[in-house]
């Protein structure tokens, strides 16, 4: 009866050693999902079609060149910086490519210790590429402007282009650094009064992806 007994333990115990490293396979692909979500592991595929950015953007703008009739003229721009500012919103077609629109404003000082306010809203599409974590947008805008000045006014067209630089910080959110080429004609009916106007901006940027 022993005999029997300590022969049936023995086979209980082997079958229990053959099945306990499929008990444990099958364990770990059921916690395989959880270790999968961490944010550590990121990925190219971060960005797919149909998802969306809303983009804040402060900082700096420099007056750089002005032209009239051909010639370089002085901007009287004193001190030769001011601030910038804008909203955008970008929506992915594919990956790397994504349309969207924006508005802003930018303010400078003149030497007449007066200020030129610009607002600024267009239309924007551009190519991202990524590495890792980082992502490198390059982006062209093409709207209208308005431009104040005292008692004057102006409004026309404004092409701008430039690209950026952020860090994907989670899923949700990125932060970086962009920098932008304005370029700001005052078409006018008297010729020799046009104005081509170039300016470059700098900003810190905040993303929120959805």
């Amino acid at each position: 009866m022993l005999r029997i007994i300590m022969r049936k333990a023995r086979t209980i115990v082997l079958l229990l050693l053959i099945g306990l490293p499929t008990m444990l396979s099958a364990q770990d692909e059921y916690e395989d999902p959880n270790i999968g979500s961490d944010w550590d592991y990121y990925y190219y595929d971060a960005v797919s079609r149909g998802d969306q950015t809303f983009i804040i953007s402060l900082g700096t703008i420099f007056p750089m060149a002005f032209y009239n009739g051909g010639k370089k003229i002085d901007h009287k721009f004193e001190p030769g910086i001011g601030g910038a500012g804008s909203l955008a919103y970008n929506y992915y077609l594919f990956p790397n490519v994504f349309v969207g629109a924006e508005a802003g404003g930018l303010f400078i000082h003149t030497l007449g210790d007066n200020t030129l306010f610009n607002i600024i809203l267009g239309a924007r599409a551009g190519y991202q590429f990524n590495v890792w974590r980082f992502e490198f947008p390059v982006t062209g805008v093409v709207g209208m402007v308005w431009h104040r000045y005292l008692d004057q006014g102006h409004y026309g067209l404004y092409l701008k282009g430039g690209g950026a630089a952020f860090f994907r910080a989670s899923p949700n959110w990125s932060f970086g650094i962009s920098s932008n080429w304005y370029w700001l004609p005052q078409w006018t009916k008297d010729k020799s009064q046009t104005v081509y106007g170039n300016m470059a901006d700098i900003t810190l940027c905040a993303r929120y992806h959805f």
